[in-house]
């Protein structure tokens, strides 16, 4: 019977606990509206230390979990009606929906969730709890449930002081007749306050200010991050259109052998042309056919892969914008009204990595400060209280109010101050950290100097290609007007039987070369002149990804 009983109280117990933790549970917010909570905070720190002037047009640098910011351009993960794929398309389907675009946003996200994590440490934190139970004497037969419910905060200053609070409340239910049930509370709170060691503010806010610091980097680094992406997107789609453009000379490269064949073929049966002179342009004739194909497969190898870059179903069907390619054909390519130093200056003074990596230095030079704080000892100065119902005092829901505010004058407050010393004796962990963070901080300096030294190496190497490619684009395009002009001469000799099979397939031959390392030299320029843009830092990327 007994059994029986104690079963059934213990039911109880839990059927209560259950009970309070649902109710708990209910008044707290939903797990969606606790990531609408982190989304609202994450863009608020982000927002607020995005600098428009240093990092560029604050978008597209929200998850893809979330709603898109005003200014984003909104673009649907598919091909144009058209089938026809333009480079401002092509780099607005990028920004919003590239893999690589959508992992250094999550990036971003996490150095900013971080930081509200790490703010939270200065924050109000509250908890909450308590345990019950249920208590039988076989001896004297009694028999009682216990609760004791728990409320509480705990503050860290910035001063390094820990201010904790909780307030428990003690309830006891008499089963065996004795009905001198009752409610007691305890009040604790207490206030530690370092002196020495971990009493410096610097010190106390470290892990804090360098969670900021993290952040603005994450910023530097993705916006750092947008224009290589938009320069390696812009490249791949011309690098894919001159592909297209081979392939479309070897076309027509096929399609002329097929006219001078003709010809050597009427021209041979009139006895005017050697039968081995017309093998042999037939031979190269099967020869640009191969060519075709080679260039037609390396073409749609190309453009899947661009497919792949853009997100994009590799067995979606478009073509690229050819326009795009005949306009940068037909640009001027002038040299470079700017000195070299004037682009290298540039360059230190706007390159976010180069920032960063200066800024380091601060970060590992406060990493010293704080390895040299640990040699301090620990002098922590502690005062609590705890207040109580006295001994024999009963707090009752049932009592008269006159037995209630004699209950007010019935509690024992108890204050207690002291310090703790801790003198550390044993220093090896801190000698460790210290003569580590010192290494690091050389080794930090370091790197700024070869991150400076490399920013002035790409700038000044940017500016000799562009040099490099300005002159090889005056060249080529000289040189496929004269292979153009001879290959003109040359059919006209052929017509008249006065060219031989040799300057015939010498002059196409340069023809089609001069053709390509014209368009070639035309993609290099485009290329150079985007990567000093780039490495200089003086591009921007608009909203659309656009520069």
């Amino acid at each position: 019977m007994t059994y029986y009983f104690i079963k059934k109280k213990l039911s109880n117990i839990v059927l209560w606990l259950t009970l309070i933790a649902l109710a708990v549970s209910g008044c707290s917010k939903e797990v969606k509206e606790y990531k609408a909570d982190s989304d609202e905070r994450v863009y608020k720190i982000l927002d607020k230390k995005w600098d428009p002037n240093t990092h560029g047009v604050k978008t597209n640098y929200k998850i893809s979990d979330v709603e898109p910011d005003p200014q984003a351009i909104k673009i649907e993960r598919a091909v144009p009606a058209s089938g026809v794929l333009t480079l401002s398309d092509a780099v607005a389907i990028a920004t919003a929906h590239s893999r690589e675009y959508q992992i250094e946003k999550e990036n971003l996200y996490i150095s900013a969730l971080d930081l509200n994590l790490t703010r939270h440490d200065f924050e109000t934190q509250f908890f909450g709890g308590g345990s019950a139970g249920y208590q039988y004497d076989d001896v004297s037969g009694m028999q009682q449930i216990n609760a004791s419910p728990m409320v509480g905060f705990s503050k860290l200053l910035q001063d390094g002081t820990l201010i904790t609070t909780d307030l428990t409340l003690a309830w006891v239910n008499i089963l065996t007749g004795d009905f001198r049930s009752g409610l007691s509370g305890i009040f604790n709170a207490a206030i530690t306050k370092p002196l020495l060691r971990g009493s410096q503010r610097e010190i106390v806010m470290e892990n804090l200010t360098q969670a900021e610091r993290n952040t603005l980097y994450q910023i530097r680094i993705f916006s750092r991050f947008r224009k290589t992406f938009v320069v390696s997107i812009i490249t791949q789609y011309y690098e894919v259109l001159q592909q297209y453009d081979r392939f479309k000379n070897a076309e027509d490269n096929y399609a002329i052998l097929i006219s001078v064949c003709e010809k050597a073929e009427k021209l041979a049966k009139v006895g005017r042309f050697p039968i081995y002179e017309l093998d042999e342009i037939r031979q190269k004739k099967i020869q640009a056919r191969n060519t075709i194909v080679k260039e037609q497969k390396l073409y749609r190898q190309m453009l899947d892969e661009f497919k792949l870059v853009l997100a994009l179903p590799t067995d979606s069907e478009f073509t690229l914008d050819e326009t795009e390619f005949i306009i940068l054909k037909a640009k001027k390519m002038p040299e470079p009204s700017f000195l070299s130093q004037e682009s290298v200056e540039t360059a230190l003074n706007n390159r976010l990595d180069l920032l960063n990596s200066f800024d380091a230095i601060d970060d590992a030079a406060r990493k010293v400060m704080v390895a040299e704080d640990a040699f301090r000892a620990q002098l922590d100065l502690v005062v609590s209280t705890q207040t109580q119902p006295r001994a024999g005092f009963v707090s009752s829901g049932s009592v008269n109010r006159k037995n209630r505010l004699r209950g007010l004058n019935s509690l024992n407050t108890d204050i207690n101050a002291g310090i703790v010393l801790d003198l550390g004796l044993d220093k090896s962990f801190a000698q460790w950290e210290y003569r580590n963070s010192l290494i690091v901080l050389n080794q930090t300096r370091r790197f700024y100097q070869q991150t400076q030294d490399q920013v002035k190496l790409e700038v000044r190497n940017d500016y000799r290609d562009l040099l490099e490619a300005t002159q090889r684009h005056s060249i080529q395009v000289e040189n496929l007007e004269l292979a153009k002009k001879r290959f003109g001469n040359t059919m006209l000799l052929l017509k008249y039987g006065r060219a031989n099979t040799r300057r015939v397939l010498d002059s196409q031959r340069d023809y089609l070369l001069a053709q390509n390392e014209a368009a070639d030299a035309s993609l290099n320029y485009a290329i150079a002149m985007l990567n000093f843009y780039r490495d200089t830092g003086v591009m921007q990327v608009k909203p659309d990804g656009m520069w």
